[in-house]
């Protein structure tokens, strides 16, 4: 696995989203956030979240979907429970991901971070492809960016606290890490 200049990986299924707008200009990328996604919550394989992160989720299709009309979201991939990884922002460019957000005292994450989904929620088991896909995915995202630290690497619940929690109680930090630092 690689990443490009234009901030790339090379084994990952490309799908562009529009959801994304320029880095502040000489802003380095030192913030890795994991987080949760299904839709609608607890289903999986669905083309929701492709559709959500894409800007075109019909939110007729499922109740659930009414508080998303409008919504322009995005991350900068998305790994599915089989371990494929999605992406729909180059590293490179502002993903729209954290929301109203704070990491040691300074506000607005997605300037500064990258956004990592899983096809989750906070009380089911990850797969141990999604473990192994985000590993991999975070072995290659610190080669490339080196301020990113094990300190540096959070969940969405970190970053908004009140406000969010996931990768939730699910999420294995500890076995997650082992393989990693």
């Amino acid at each position: 696995m690689k990443i490009n200049s234009f901030g790339v990986v090379s084994t990952a299924i490309q799908r562009p989203s529009t959801h994304f707008d320029e880095r502040p200009l000489g802003e380095e990328i030192s913030l890795l956030v994991i987080h949760n996604i299904s839709l609608p919550a607890g289903q999986f394989a669905t083309p929701f979240v492709d559709d959500l992160f894409m800007g075109c989720i019909d939110c007729q299709a499922h109740p659930s979907f009414a508080d998303l009309k409008g919504l322009r979201v995005s991350a900068h991939c998305f790994i599915k429970r089989s371990g494929e990884i999605v992406q729909y922002v180059p590293f490179s460019k502002r993903a729209w991901h954290a929301g109203q957000s704070e990491f040691l005292g300074r506000s607005q994450c997605n300037d500064f971070s990258i956004g990592i989904e899983l096809e989750g929620t906070d009380t089911t088991a990850y797969t141990q492809n999604q473990y192994n896909a985000l590993q991999s995915l975070t072995k290659t995202l610190i080669y490339k960016y080196p301020a990113i630290t094990r300190e540096r690497v959070v969940g969405h619940c970190h970053i908004a606290p009140g406000r969010k929690t996931d990768p939730g109680d699910s999420f294995d930090w500890n076995h997650y890490f082992a393989a990693i630092f």
